[in-house]
């Protein structure tokens, strides 16, 4: 009888460092700046990335100093997870919340780290740094991103 993954038998708060790490999938979308309806509370999700994320790798270019660069990224905790409402519906991190699984081409499924670029879930080679952008521009850098719809 096989093991269940740790992602089905634990709780997010109850996961080692290692654990919680693994569970993002590389997809960068959290890294991309989006816009808020200030009378709805709707999300407008753009393709302009934080000057920090690596457009081919959709990794952070300094993930451990990120917060000294970029005030307010916010370094995601298991508390944070149930109160933001802009994680993506194919986020690991949201999934496990759920009780959902992890999609097929997630790393720690499919055990590549390329399949959530093969899959198109990630925004590799779509983003434009927002050291590029006038933040008055940013409502010309609308875009839909794959399973927003879920």
């Amino acid at each position: 009888m096989d093991a269940k993954p740790f992602w089905k038998t634990k709780t997010l708060s109850q996961m080692t460092k290692q654990e919680w790490e693994s569970l993002c999938d590389g997809c960068g979308r959290c890294c991309l700046n989006k816009l808020e309806d200030w009378d709805t509370g709707e999300i407008a999700w753009t393709n302009i990335a934080c000057r920090l994320l690596d457009g081919h790798s959709c990794r952070c270019t300094d993930y451990e100093n990120r917060q000294a660069t970029v005030p307010d990224c916010i370094g995601l905790t298991p508390a944070q997870v149930d109160t933001i409402s802009w994680l993506p519906p194919t986020c690991g991190y949201r999934l496990v919340r759920e009780g959902a699984d992890l999609y097929w081409w997630h790393p720690l499924v499919s055990g590549d780290p390329d399949t959530v670029h093969e899959s198109g879930a990630s925004v590799r080679g779509s983003t434009v740094s927002e050291l590029d952008v006038d933040v008055e521009e940013f409502e010309n850098y609308l875009v839909d991103w794959p399973g927003e719809e879920l």
